[in-house]
């Protein structure tokens, strides 16, 4: 039986007064029955880790960098990660992909710095609003998945959670109804048979875009639905903590 987990990813939005409010409101009404984990800017991960420390709420970080150490200004790595009590990082964000150039193999280099550092890795996919039109959605996943399914492991797939995030749904305020998202989850569970039927049946899946507490029960439902990534609503706690229990 897989745990459902809901993540909150913030973004770029914090502070360190925001994230102590923001973490006491949510450790305040955390369910027991579910996995909770935050994604803050690298700033405040230390301050999530150690207000955090003792609870079940797991801290991870927004990207890694592909390289283990070196003349990479800006960069942080995996190892850097897991010194400071990370425990998941985003790997193919829309935006990382979008904004920064982040291809599949990026994603998939990233993905085996996390591994090499005992670090889940949230690998992220989804379709643009284009390619939802032209009826392409699932042949970009599949895309996104490949090199991870042909290069990866059956024991690297257990340190690997994906998140359908409908590029489309994304900060519009815009939800892929139930049977979009139960859709797109069932599809992506059949390509991981490619590695083997206990990957498909183990690995979480999480459906990502415009999240709301709203919406969330419907959704978390499903039953190929395995929590939520949660971008905007993630920021206010009592929003957050509803989804949550949804």
């Amino acid at each position: 039986m897989r745990r459902q987990l809901v993540a909150g990813n913030w973004k770029m939005n914090a502070s360190s007064e925001m994230t102590g409010s923001l973490l006491t409101g949510v450790l305040e009404n955390l369910p027991a029955d579910r996995d909770i984990a935050v994604f803050p800017p690298f700033p405040y991960i230390t301050q999530a880790v150690a207000e955090t420390a003792g609870t079940p709420v797991m801290v991870g970080a927004q990207n890694v960098a592909a390289e283990e150490s070196g003349a990479f200004t800006g960069e942080v790595s995996a190892a850097m990660l897991a010194d400071i009590g990370c425990s998941m990082a985003l790997v193919g964000h829309s935006e990382r992909r979008a904004l920064y150039g982040e291809r599949d193999y990026d994603v998939l280099v990233k993905v085996r710095q996390l591994m090499a550092n005992g670090i889940t890795a949230v690998v992220c996919v989804g379709e643009t609003i284009e390619q939802r039109k032209a009826v392409r959605e699932e042949s970009v996943v599949s895309e996104q998945l490949s090199l991870l399914i042909a290069e990866l492991s059956n024991a690297d797939w257990e340190k690997i959670i994906i998140a359908y995030e409908p590029v489309w749904a994304i900060g519009t305020g815009e939800t892929a109804t139930p049977e979009q998202a139960q859709a797109m989850h069932a599809f992506i569970r059949s390509e991981l048979k490619k590695v083997s039927d206990t990957v498909a049946e183990k690995t979480r899946i999480l459906y990502g875009g415009s999240v709301k507490a709203a919406s969330a029960a419907e959704l978390f439902s499903q039953p190929d639905i395995d929590g939520g990534l949660v971008g905007g609503a993630s920021l206010d706690a009592a929003e957050f903590t509803a989804i949550c229990r949804a």
